[in-house]
Formats: C-alpha cells, structure tokens, sequence
C-alpha cells in the first residue's frame, strides 16, 4: 500500500465533490485515478467497468427498482392520503396532533414504499398546508415532516437495508428487515416526545375531532394499504418468497391498489410512473456500481486492514470503537448520500465490528442509522430539500427548528448502539 494512492482517491474525491460534480461520477473518475497508479498491469479502464457491471450483478439487488417503482405507484395512487387519515383516528386527539400525524403516518409510509423521500413528499404534501391553517408554525411543519421521513429508511422493507446485505457479503435481508422495526418506531416514537413538549409550550390546539363511525371508515379505507406491510413482509418471514421476490410481489399489489381498487391512478399515468422509476433506478445503480468499483480500489490498497488495525490499536473497548464509528458515520453522512456511503464503509468498519463481536445484523441498522440523519442536513441532504420544496421555505429557516430533532435522533440512535437486544430481539424471535 502507497499511501500516495490512499491520498490520490481521497483527495481526488473531495475536490470533484467541492466543485459540484455528481457524487457517482466523482467516486468513478477518483477510483479510476487511483488504479492508473497503482495496477499498472491492469487495464484501468477496463476494470473499472468490469467492477462496475460485477457490482451490480446481484440477484438481490434486482428488488431495488421493484420498490422503486411500488413507492411510485403509492405514491401517486392515494395511499398517502388514506394513511394520513388513518393516523388521525390513532394520535390525532394528543397535544399537537397534526405533528403526531405527520410522524405516524410518515412512519406508516416508510412501511409500505421504504422511501424517505417519497415520504416527505407525499406525507408533506398534504400534512404542511393542514399544519400551516390550524397555526403550527411552518417550520416546525417542515422539520417534523424532514425528520420523520427517515423512519422509512429503517422500518422495511428499506431499500438501503438491502444495500448494505450486498455490501456486508450476504447478511439476511429477511433479518434485517425484522430488525429495523423496533428501532424505527423508537426513532418515531422520540421525535413524537419533541413534538409533544413544542407543541405544549407554543399551545398549539387540538382541533382534529370525529365520530366513532368516521374513525371507523378511515380505518377500513385504511386496511388495504396496510395489508402490503403483511403481504411482504409475512412472506420474507414465513419463507413463500425472497425479497427480490417480494418486491415483485409489492409491485403487483400497489399496481391493483392504486388502479382497481382506490382508482387514483389511470392507465395514461403508468408510462409517466415508469419513467420516474426508471430514472430513480438508474441514478441509483450508478451510485452502486461505481461504489463498489472504489471498494474494490480500497481493498486492493487493504485500506479496510489498516483502518481495523489503527482502530483496534487506540481501544479493544467495543463502546469507544462504537463510538467511533458513529462520529465518523454521522460526519460521512454530511457530505454523502446513503448508498455510496454504505456500500463504501461497511467493507471498511464491519471487520472492526465483527471482530470484536458486535453482530453485522446489529451493526447494519447502526450504520443505517447514523446515515438517515445526513439525508436532513445540507449540503447533501436530500430529504431536507425535499421538505424545504413542500413546505416553500429555504434552508435557513429550518435549521432551528430541526436542532431537537437532531438531539432526538441521536439519542435513539445511542440507545440502539449500545443495547444490541433492540435490533436484535425479532430476528432472533424468528430463528435469525
């Protein structure tokens, strides 16, 4: 290892990104550099592309675009909205109800597409306007909406836990899956704890009010749209299909759902759904190949080895390791989107992980968690973009605001770090 090429990839890296070059294309040209140095009897062209088109010939992978394109559909098909009424009849009557809503039902959502995005589009979409007519500060709107989206990164079926299944060398996706539960409504549950003490002090009213027969009715409009949690995640359980198989099946679903059943999508729309997904699809199987082309320029320079050593050599002590590596995680996630950066740092700090006994199932919601909070901070975070769209306010104006979240979600995701029982309890339950 020349520790020239370590720094010919980093800092290659961090000059395309300062100068606003797309991140896949900043991880490919540093990657590529690197190896013009130091595999001189390869061909560096030619392996970069092969890395590239190895890296995204994974079976599993192929559930990717298939949630993709079912979060398209809900998103479209009106299940945001029936969710959102659903969450009313539940926390809509608790002091500063229309943030409880907001957090339910983008909980609700994130556990049916796996789309934080999605989520804060689709949820903050409708959830802003209400919030801003009954007196909720719109900030405050945002910054819940911002925030909660992220729960659908670690309630399944989550798009980037499969990501980090391929990344870690095969860890159960099926287990994942089940152990992102208890430390997603965890998240949920602390960012309803803020909500609650903020709307207390500004005495925000309760003003959500129905009937025994309209709760109800939501309830029932409700019911298919929940059904798909069972559906997909009962049958990754119960053993009758894969989760690449599963997103087919997810796809089918939201497809009847949205066209037969609730009728909000017609069939002049679908061309326009593909294309979206297609394009979310690419961009993402972009980030993922040339990540694992550049995991594979780190492996070859045995970056991974060095780093477990340096770690191992300042602590054997699992807490300050693991503390470590959320400080480096939550830094990394600042500055770049979710996949790069787990399929780049998980080959780096699961060794670490593994070696001084912390479960990778335990370490993959950590490592997820950690990065959920970079999609609501600048200058990358695309869920914080999203929000501040839906809620037409900039940046600025929403960083106070979001401050206790943060707190809230950094606490939570201590707990779920040091208590390994909370990501591990379900899949064990389940034979994991």
């Amino acid at each position: 290892m020349e520790i020239y090429e370590i720094l010919v990839l980093v800092l290659t890296f961090l000059f395309l990104l300062s100068l606003g070059v797309p991140i896949s294309f900043s991880i490919g040209i540093s990657s590529l550099l690197t190896m013009m140095l130091s595999i001189n009897s390869v061909p560096s062209f030619t392996t970069v592309a092969q890395r590239m088109a190895t890296g995204i010939d994974s079976f599993a992978l192929l559930a990717i675009p298939f949630f993709i394109l079912a979060g398209q559909l809900m998103n479209h098909g009106g299940i945001a909205r029936r969710l959102i009424d659903f969450a009313k009849i539940l926390v809509g009557k608790l002091p500063g109800g229309l943030a409880f809503v907001n957090i339910m039902a983008a909980m609700l959502f994130g556990a049916i597409s796996g789309s934080a995005v999605a989520a804060a589009s689709a949820i903050g979409g409708f959830m802003t306007p209400v919030m801003e007519k009954e007196g909720y500060d719109k900030s405050f709107s945002a910054a819940v909406n911002i925030t909660s989206a992220t729960t659908g990164m670690i309630i399944p079926p989550s798009n980037i836990l499969i990501v980090y299944s391929l990344a870690s060398g095969g860890v159960s996706i099926a287990a994942l899956f089940l152990a992102g539960y208890i430390p997603g409504i965890l998240l949920g549950l602390s960012l309803m704890i803020v909500a609650g003490f903020h709307a207390k002090k500004h005495k925000y009213k309760v003003s959500i009010d129905f009937t025994f027969g309209y709760a109800v009715k939501k309830f029932l409009d409700a019911i298919p749209s929940l059904l798909l949690i069972i559906i997909v995640i009962g049958g990754i359980v119960a053993g009758y299909f894969t989760a690449t198989e599963a997103s087919a099946v997810a796809v089918l679903y939201a497809l009847i759902l949205s066209v037969i059943i609730y009728k909000e999508v017609k069939l002049r729309d679908l061309p326009k759904i593909l294309l979206n997904s297609s394009a979310t699809t690419a961009i993402v199987m972009l980030l993922v190949g040339t990540s694992m082309a550049m995991s594979w320029v780190m492996a070859y320079e045995n970056i991974p080895q060095t780093v477990a050593e340096t770690l191992i050599a300042l602590s054997n002590n699992k807490i300050v390791i693991l503390m470590i590596i959320n400080l480096v995680l939550l830094f990394v996630g600042v500055f770049m989107d979710m996949t790069p950066a787990v399929l780049i740092f998980t080959p780096i700090f699961l060794p670490v992980a593994i070696q001084l006994g912390i479960d990778p199932i335990h370490f993959g919601i950590v490592m997820v968690m950690n990065l959920s909070i970079g999609l609501c901070t600048p200058p990358v975070g695309s869920v914080l973009f999203v929000g501040c769209s839906v809620a037409n306010l900039p940046i600025t104006k929403v960083i106070r605001p979001l401050i206790p979240m943060f707190i809230a979600m950094i606490i939570t995701l201590l707990f779920v770090t040091y208590l390994p029982v909370l990501s591990l309890y379900i899949p064990q339950f389940f034979g994991y």
